[in-house]
């Protein structure tokens, strides 16, 4: 075992048999190696045995085309030169390869080792790109495009179990393509941690030369340009410098007209640009060609500004195109050299200092933008006399370097609009397409997007490999035959999306058909798709060190393949929306659990009761949960009691407040409360959770609104009363519907305000609508337009209550609430007045026995003759009370419900009290039987006195 940096690396077969030849020979026999080797090792071999490669193959391809002479070996050279003194005397073995895996150069610490070696090992031209010769350190390093270390038995030919190799791709600094791999080689038992930082150093120095040859040549363009001006003859009327031109232009004008050149370079063609300035003037923007005395082949663009009317266009030679400004970023976008297949990196243009490019009052001769030559002054080129002018030179470069330049501003560009766009919802699967649809078509042509089903639930992914489905699809059309939404996709351990969900890093694959491991898992289905696809870039969706999900950007058949770059843009990509997706998932967490608590502490249906046939909805806002509410509660005398609030405020403590400030509602409105009293006793309510909850001044639940309605059977009365919410609808049998003018009140929680109740009749078949402000307030909408189409809706709903519900959220509730939504439709019923009793008289204790007979001849013709013994003791004892302990007249009602309901009602404001009496009392024992006898008894306050009641089962007596 030896170390190499902080990670300990097998270098060969251990002692207990679980080395890396160990596992290789496990591996080639076809036994399962999950555990003991590095991924990328297991990557490789995977894609190996893909492949079809034999570990006994030595013969490897031969390039006798390769370039000797190319970029990377002048770079390279010196540099090899240089590590070759430095390591003479060793068995180092030092290569540069180019991008395709082709070695270029070869040095050794000990040339004597040239000799000795097999050819593929001493002489340039052999390829060792992974696909034809195996894990190696080249092949490898082209394949996960990042540092690479291979030891002994992970080499997957037999002929390198004996070696080790560091390798480390060489990137353009320019383009930040792969321009080749240096690779150093060296007997496993020579391994030394200090060769990755030699290694990094020299890879370094080589891109270094790169960059400068890349400056040289820019530098040949310049003197190429101004030798081609110092032979001319016939010139422009007037030239400036650059200082002097910028000195009349501002500088947003300016930095408008360097982006511009910028493109035109990019265009590689003759063309011109007509650019407005702010001040009313236009510019006009020219490429001009040029070769250099070595060869460098580019283009220089010069500035033409008007010098006299601001306004008069430009006479433009003939058989140039002219382009817009944005036709010229189109023009761009469409040529061969796609921006968005050019990776990001440093503008390689030569911006030039002021007044250096021309010196004053030199003239330049004609210069050729078209078929046809400029000229200046007097002259015409197409019958037009050009207005004096003047004319700068803006930038010279190399075309695939003002490609570069215009890609990476592009690339900024994506990612800034990518910030804005990605994540505006806190919906994972819209926050999923945001993403498909920020990288088509500027970096993609088709994106995928795969979620775990825990993740579009809310919750955090177990193994997210294992459970994926496909959540989004999206791409430039829609014949591509990627799986459809919804399908739970399976990716094999070889395929680009499992390796990037296991290594946690993007995987490209320039060329699908090349990819290893791309046809492993559905032959069938890759094939098709390999119809419309050339190129995947496969990245995570990790935040917080949990896997999210896999996105794939895959590009079309006729685009460029996607390169380094554009993998470290999706890769950029991926992480924003990977927080932007984590955040949905954490809202959608939390926002279910918010709203399971809201809905357990609704009703969970309607109580039986006769007053009013009920149906009701609740509907969450779509961006967080409210604490909106409602209830209906059976009251005494065959009465019932409709609720609905809205607690100020989002989340959980708005809902755990709404649970609470229920429950205070139901219990005041149980001990028979009017209206505008339980109103009065829910204000202290909230008023005092304000002071004492901690935290909720600050979540904002400082109040609620609250509308409560107690409907009477018997009389057709409605009492309703309201603290700062909207009043309901009152629709009458003949389809009329009115707003009541109910006395508003403050919201709940302010105190120190009174509540006002108010009566109206309401004949049977009547409809109340009760519902909380998100039905009718909305910014996008006014409320008295939503009030006409609520009033519309009701008229015309004839149905059951269902059915109004139905038809008020249909038409009436936004299409995207943005607060919760409780909605409560009761249609009146009216008891029969055949099962209504009532007697008046007064306070005589010598009518008790009347009241009993005329008690049971009521209960006679009613046909509950067998309740009349129960009856006749709860009356005799009420009527009884109420002539000792109350004042007259005395009212006895008898109302035939779901239960037998006794009334006694006097003008008192005395409520009798249960008590325990004593074996020595001679009385107190009246209203423990009646309490024995009935299923429940009260007392209820009127404004007249009070009502002691006793309801009798009739299924019990």
């Amino acid at each position: 075992m030896v170390r190499a940096g902080e990670h300990p690396i097998p270098a060969g077969r251990a002692p207990d048999g679980t080395g890396p030849a160990s596992f290789r020979e496990r591996f080639l026999q076809g036994e399962p190696v999950d555990t003991g080797v590095r991924t990328s090792i297991l990557d490789s071999w995977r894609r190996c045995r893909t492949l079809g490669l034999s570990p006994d193959q030595s013969d490897l391809p031969f390039r006798e085309d390769f370039e000797p002479d190319g970029r990377i070996v002048r770079a390279a050279t010196p540099v090899l030169d240089r590590l070759q003194a430095a390591f003479a005397g060793s068995a180092m073995n030092i290569s540069v390869a180019d991008a395709g895996g082709t070695v270029l150069l070869r040095r050794f610490g000990e040339a004597s080792m040239a000799r000795g070696l097999p050819a593929i090992q001493s002489v340039p031209g052999f390829v060792f790109a992974e696909k034809v010769a195996g894990t190696n350190g080249i092949g490898l390093a082209l394949a996960e495009r990042q540092p690479i270390r291979v030891y002994g038995a992970e080499h997957f030919a037999e002929r390198s179990q004996g070696s080790a190799c560091r390798a480390l791709p060489v990137r353009d600094p320019l383009s930040g393509r792969i321009e080749g791999v240096l690779c150093f080689g060296y007997p496993r038992s020579a391994e030394d941690p200090a060769l990755d930082g030699v290694i990094r150093r020299a890879a370094e120095s080589i891109e270094r030369r790169l960059l400068e040859q890349s400056s040289s040549r820019e530098r040949a363009l310049l003197r190429a340009y101004l030798d081609s001006g110092a032979e001319g003859a016939a010139g422009f009327r007037h030239r400036v410098g650059v200082g002097e031109l910028a000195g009349e232009m501002r500088p947003r004008d300016r930095s408008v007209l360097m982006e511009k050149a910028a493109e035109l370079i990019a265009f590689a063609q003759r063309a011109c640009v007509d650019v407005p300035l702010s001040d009313g003037r236009r510019a006009l923007l020219v490429s001009r060609p040029m070769t250099s005395a070595s060869g460098v082949e580019g283009f220089a663009i010069e500035a033409v500004v008007p010098g006299s009317s601001p306004l008069e266009p430009l006479a433009l030679p003939r058989q140039v195109p002219k382009l817009s400004a944005p036709d010229a970023g189109r023009a761009v976008a469409t040529s061969p050299m796609s921006p968005r297949s050019v990776p990001d990196a440093a503008p390689g243009r030569l911006h030039l200092p002021p007044s250096a490019e021309h010196p004053p009052g030199a003239d330049h001769g004609p210069v050729a933008v078209g078929a046809e030559p400029v000229t200046a002054g007097d002259g015409t080129a197409d019958g037009h006399t050009e207005p004096p002018s003047a004319r700068e030179l803006m930038m010279v470069g190399e075309p695939h370097v003002g490609t570069y330049a215009l890609a990476a501003r592009r690339r900024l560009e994506l990612l800034s609009e990518a910030g804005v766009r990605i994540g505006t919802t806190l919906d994972v699967r819209a926050t999923a397409r945001e993403l498909a649809e920020s990288a088509v078509p500027r970096l993609a042509d088709f994106v995928t997007v795969d979620l775990p089903e825990a993740v579009l639930r809310g919750e955090e992914p177990a193994d997210p490999p294992s459970d994926l489905r496909r959540t989004v699809v999206h791409g430039i059309h829609d014949d591509c035959p990627f799986h459809p939404v919804g399908k739970q996709v399976d990716y094999g351990p070889t395929m680009p999306q499992s390796r990037c969900l296991t290594s946690g890093r993007a995987v490209l694959e320039p060329d699908l058909e090349a990819a290893a491991g791309w046809f492993g898992q559905d032959p069938e289905h890759s094939a098709q798709l390999l119809g419309h696809v050339r190129s995947l870039i496969a990245v995570p969706l990790v935040a917080g060190g949990a896997v999210l999900g896999v996105v794939g950007f895959y590009r079309a058949q006729d685009s460029p393949p996607f390169d380094d770059d554009d993998r470290s843009l999706a890769q950029e990509l991926a992480v924003r929306a990977s927080l932007s997706i984590d955040n949905a998932r954490r809202y959608t967490h939390e926002r279910a659990m918010v709203l399971a608590l809201q809905r357990s502490l609704l009703p969970h249906g309607v109580p039986d009761q006769d007053a009013v046939e009920v149906a009701h909805r609740y509907l969450p806002a779509e961006s967080d949960v409210g604490g909106d509410w409602y209830d209906v509660i059976p009251l005494s005398g065959a009465r019932v009691g409709l609720f609905v609030g809205d607690v100020v405020g989002h989340g959980m403590l708005s809902a755990a407040t709404m649970g609470g400030l229920r429950t205070a509602a139901r219990s005041f409105a149980e001990l028979d409360f009017p209206p505008d009293e339980v109103l009065t006793h829910l204000d202290k309510l909230v008023g005092r959770l304000d002071r004492e909850v901690p935290g909720a001044a600050d979540a904002g639940t400082i109040g609620a609104t609250c509308l409560y309605v107690v409907y009477d059977p018997t009389t057709q009365q409605c009492v309703m009363a309201r603290a700062g919410h909207p009043p309901p609808a009152l629709v009458r049998p003949d389809g009329t519907v009115w707003f009541p003018d109910l006395p508003a009140g403050p919201p709940l929680g302010l105190g120190g305000l009174p509540f006002e109740a108010a009566g109206f009749e309401l004949p049977e078949n009547s409809r109340l609508v009760l519902y909380t402000d998100g039905l009718i307030e909305d910014r996008h909408r006014d409320v008295d337009v939503v009030l006409d189409q609520l009033r519309a809706v009701l008229a015309q709903a004839n149905g059951t209550p269902d059915e109004t519900c139905e038809a008020v959220l249909d038409t009436v509730a936004p299409a995207h609430p943005c607060d919760d939504i409780a909605l409560v439709v009761a249609r009146t019923h009216a008891l029969d007045p055949r099962r209504i009793a009532s007697w008046d008289l007064p306070a005589d204790p010598a009518l008790v026995s009347d009241v009993r007979s005329w008690a049971t001849r009521q209960l006679a013709d009613w046909g509950l003759d067998e309740t009349a013994f129960a009856v006749e003791l709860v009356l005799s004892e009420l009527v009884t009370n109420a002539i000792r302990h109350g004042t007259g007249p005395i009212r006895v009602r008898l109302l035939h419900d779901r239960t037998l309901i006794c009334e006694v009602s006097d003008t008192s404001n005395t409520a009798p009290h249960l008590r325990r009496a004593a074996s020595t009392d001679e009385g107190g024992r009246g209203l423990f039987l009646v309490a024995q006898l009935t299923q429940s008894w009260g007392t209820r306050y009127t404004q007249h006195g009070k009502v002691i009641w006793a309801e009798c089962g009739l299924e019990e007596i």
